[in-house]
């Protein structure tokens, strides 16, 4: 599969968006495609860092897993609240999201187009899994979350929580409460001893996903940190005790096979 190395700049915001004026360091929103020849599909990645910072190692790594395997990748580097004084996020990442789905789905006329995400970046891919229809956004084929931020209540990290809704009321963003049946089919993975995004956010995700007749598969490893995106060497982040794992790696061959269940049975 030889790769097209066009990563052309895609504007998600005409002029300057949001924060980019009083934070000149802001990036711009922007999705970065990474093309294969002859895709299967394509799949938008967000990834994470609490809606305040986009981590590299969730971004091009995990992109070119994704064209390595024959997926049409893009990277959406969305709008993030890097300042505490700035006001709340709100729908804005999501609305970005939506506008780099409807750019892949546009060049991909014929293919299922699907979002990924990890930590707080799964939140974001599953908010337009479960909003899109009421923020009238396309509809994602399927999702991808990684260790995803789920919940606003008990289980919630804050962090992320704080920086979409700010002081209002947060259950809009408390996505196991929004789940229908016109979610998209999902695959998402935890580890259970995470212990800055608890296991407990994927189980109520897969518990509502469940109640509405919503296909997905689950994966929880028994051990390890948050953060590892693809568990793989290239991803090692030793200090923060981020290293490789071939058993939690093997998340993403099963995803790979999900995907290839999910072209064959889709509606």
């Amino acid at each position: 599969m030889d790769l097209i190395l066009d990563h052309e700049t895609i504007k998600l915001w005409p002029g300057d968006a949001p924060y980019t004026q009083d934070s000149p360091e802001q990036r711009q929103p922007s999705l970065l495609p990474y093309p294969v020849d002859g895709a299967k599909g394509a799949v938008v990645i967000c990834p994470g860092g609490g809606y305040q910072w986009l981590s590299p190692r969730e971004a091009q790594p995990v992109a070119r897993a994704f064209t390595a395997a024959g997926w049409a990748a893009a990277v959406v580097y969305y709008t993030i609240r890097e300042k505490p004084g700035q006001p709340p996020l709100g729908t804005l990442p999501v609305r970005q999201l939506g506008e780099a789905l409807q750019t892949m789905q546009q060049r991909f006329p014929a293919l299922s187009a699907l979002v990924c995400g990890f930590s707080a970046g799964g939140h974001l891919a599953a908010s337009l899994g479960v909003h899109w229809r009421e923020l009238g956004l396309p509809r994602p084929d399927g999702m991808i979350l990684g260790y995803p931020v789920i919940t606003a209540g008990k289980y919630a990290h804050r962090g992320s929580i704080q920086n979409l809704a700010g002081s209002d009321d947060p259950g809009w963003y408390s996505l196991e409460t929004q789940v229908t049946a016109d979610t998209p089919p999902a695959f998402f993975w935890h580890t259970v001893t995470d212990p800055e995004v608890p296991v407990q956010n994927s189980l109520l995700l897969a518990g509502a996903l469940s109640a509405a007749g919503v296909r997905y598969e689950m994966h929880l490893y028994p051990r390890g940190v948050h953060g590892l995106s693809l568990a793989t060497p290239e991803v090692d982040e030793p200090e923060k005790h981020r290293v490789a794992d071939p058993h939690i790696a093997g998340w993403f061959g099963q995803c790979l096979e999900w995907l290839d269940i999910l072209k064959t049975t889709k509606e």
